[in-house]
């Protein structure tokens, strides 16, 4: 079976720099840190990790996207994902396309789902007793209603499904969009992932999994992947959302292909719940998946948008992981890597969809976002280009990006500039 192409014909996002993708990407491209010390959870006292890629009130209010009710009935991550998909639809024209609604699929995923509703229904229970619990608390908690709730605001009744890989979620979704629509399964998937974690259990949970930096009185400067002073990974919330469309279905109808969708690859590091696989040997086996699939070879990528959390073993793993399929500055000269969660902060199973989007911005705009805060390479990551501190002009026409989750779920996306 020759399998479909598939393209990308519409983006959006919902991040800690505001609703829209545009806003996503004049963020990292300018090296702006979203960080900042976290006011929507009110009272920290307990707390030693005080800083986050918090979504602030001032730039997204439920109640502009919302009525007041409906919003009550909605978590944060359920929030976040319905209006990223509403951004990503409206862009792409797909629902009053004339689609038939049974090749129209929704695969929307979160690693962690309502946090948010579990901290207050708890809390109701405790106070009230378990008979006043809402009846809206489980389809506010469980990880499968951003899908569910998308597909029915926008008439999708194709593939409906949620992955849960951690960190890996998005990817994950979108690769399996992919494949619903290169083996004929759909002839577009609105794919993603959504995360608000960002709650007392969240980051509390975090915290004690000793995986947090608590640079709490630099938050701009606390995410830094790859720098030798970095102390943990920073929690962060959002949205990203993808419309996966065949190629002659986008055409047909005079959709604006932003990219094409080339290559997908996954692997289980089965080592550690936590910990990556220290040789980087099943994330690299990933991403020769992703590149087997795309038909390519490891010099035709110019630029990898790494998971790159700011964790110390992470960051070794990765670029140990990249250089074992890539080489290195000296054997690859025109390759660079960078981490965009410098500046964003980690999304958790949002980020794979949201570091697309920097991925498809990078194709179209001719640049490669930089790593902030990258002021002393950690002398045990692999020799590679990671773009320090500022963005470079480079001509991009093939872009990866890594997506590795606990529990050792890796996922791989490989886009490349659509050339009609």
């Amino acid at each position: 079976m020759v399998k479909r192409r598939v393209v990308v014909t519409g983006m959006g996002v919902v991040s800690p720099y505001g609703v829209g993708s545009e806003k996503l990407w004049d963020g990292v491209v300018n090296g702006k840190s979203a960080v900042s010390r976290i006011e929507n959870m009110g009272d920290m006292s307990g707390h030693t990790v005080l800083i986050g890629g918090e979504i602030k009130e001032s730039v997204f209010n439920p109640i502009d996207y919302f009525e007041p009710k409906e919003a009550r009935r909605l978590d944060k991550f359920l929030q976040y994902a319905i209006v990223a998909a509403r951004e990503a639809v409206e862009a792409s024209g797909i629902k009053n396309s004339g689609i038939d609604p049974y090749r129209f699929g929704c695969i929307v995923g979160s690693a962690a789902g309502g946090f948010h509703t579990i901290e207050k229904s708890y809390a109701d229970m405790l106070s009230k007793g378990p008979t006043k619990c809402s009846p809206f608390t489980i389809p506010m908690l469980i990880c499968d209603m951003g899908a569910g709730k998308i597909s029915i605001e926008m008439g999708a009744k194709g593939v409906n499904k949620a992955v849960v890989t951690a960190c890996a979620t998005a990817a994950h979704c979108i690769g399996d969009a992919f494949r619903a629509i290169q083996y004929d399964e759909a002839d577009a998937v609105i794919a993603g992932g959504s995360e608000a974690a960002i709650c007392t259990i969240g980051l509390g949970a975090f915290t004690a999994a000793k995986t947090l930096s608590k640079r709490n009185d630099e938050p701009t400067k606390a995410s830094r992947p790859y720098d030798k002073d970095r102390d943990g990974f920073v929690m962060a919330e959002g949205a990203g959302v993808l419309i996966l469309e065949e190629l002659e279905h986008a055409k047909k109808r005079g959709a604006k292909i932003l990219a094409e969708v080339v290559g997908f690859g996954q692997t289980g590091d089965a080592h550690d719940v936590v910990a990556p696989c220290p040789d980087g040997s099943s994330a690299a086996k990933a991403m020769e998946f992703a590149l087997k699939d795309a038909g390519i070879k490891p010099s035709d990528v110019q630029y990898i948008n790494t998971h790159g959390t700011s964790t110390h073993l992470g960051d070794i793993a990765e670029t140990k992981a990249i250089e074992r399929v890539f080489g290195d500055r000296k054997t690859n000269p025109n390759l660079r890597v960078s981490s965009t969660k410098s500046e964003t902060g980690h999304m958790l199973g949002a980020s794979g969809a949201a570091e697309s989007v920097i991925c498809i911005h990078a194709i179209n705009d001719g640049i490669v976002p930089p790593t902030i805060n990258l002021d002393n390479l950690d002398e045990e990551v692999a020799d590679l280009n990671y773009v320090p501190n500022k963005a470079e002009k480079v001509n991009v026409d093939v872009a990866l990006t890594n997506s590795f989750g606990f529990g050792g779920h890796n996922a791989v996306l490989i886009y490349k500039k659509y050339i009609q």
